[in-house]
């Protein structure tokens, strides 16, 4: 059962504040639920329905599990339509540890606004093998409901990191590239596979920030295939991460 205290308290959490406040954030569906289970997440329990409990293949009595009904769900749910699980975890560390990763690709996101572009961008990451989003610290909150929701679980592979971005940028490895999601650049079908580098990506209204231009050691862009007057303005940020991602990696 759902207490008043309980319903207060995962209602708040829809709000960042309350979610820096009470250090946890909510997640739901099955998929979401199961893979922050399986990652280095930290739980405090867990709200489902008999039937959900009944259909899992773990015990779980292994986690604070309280049964509820989809009634109670859909009285505290950030879904249209209530999924027969929620939890809630403990927030993890987003602090910039002091070194950019110069192993791997990582994405920079610069003034993400868009909650489903975030998600959809951390899943992309996911897919790709990249293991790191450095955000800057107006980017869209990565615990906010809808973002969780949008990465169908990859949120808990990913380690998001918010910082100041030009300082991150000035002080990463010399012989680290930058590769910036440009209107005009290098068209993407002239790159060849990388095996590290930095994929900066700008706000999906204004593109990337003046300040952080002058640290792009290649200026990138998805050619059009349309060429009148009414080409779009560009494309959705997430799905030019997606195709960037896809051009570097190979």
């Amino acid at each position: 059962m759902l207490s008043k205290a309980k319903i207060k308290l995962i209602v708040q959490l829809k709000q960042k504040k309350y979610r820096e406040l009470n250090n946890m954030f909510i997640v739901e569906g099955t998929r979401n639920v199961i893979d922050f289970l399986q990652s280095k997440m930290s739980l405090v329990e867990i709200f489902a329905t008999n039937n959900w409990i009944e259909d899992q293949d773990f015990n779980t009595n292994e986690f604070h599990t309280n049964k509820v009904t989809l009634v109670e769900l859909k009285k505290v749910t950030a879904l249209s339509t209530p999924s027969e699980v929620l939890a809630i975890f403990k927030l993890p560390n987003t602090d910039f540890t002091g070194y950019i990763v110069s192993n791997n690709f990582s994405v920079v996101l610069d003034n993400i606004s868009d909650p489903g572009n975030l998600g959809t961008i951390i899943r992309t990451a996911d897919w790709f093998g990249i293991n790191q989003i450095y955000c800057s610290n107006n980017t869209v909150d990565a615990f906010n409901p809808k973002v969780v929701q949008a990465t169908m679980g990859s949120l808990a592979r990913v380690k998001i990191i918010y910082t100041d971005l030009e300082s991150i940028l000035k002080n990463k490895p010399k012989d680290l590239p930058v590769f910036g999601a440009l209107l005009v650049g290098t068209s993407i079908k002239e790159l060849e596979p990388q095996t590290n580098g930095v994929i900066l990506i700008g706000s999906e209204a204004h593109g990337i920030s003046e300040e952080l231009l002058p640290f792009i050691t290649q200026k990138i862009t998805i050619p059009s295939y349309k060429n009148d007057i009414n080409n779009p303005e560009s494309l959705n940020a997430s799905i030019a991460t997606a195709i960037i991602c896809y051009a570097l990696k190979g």
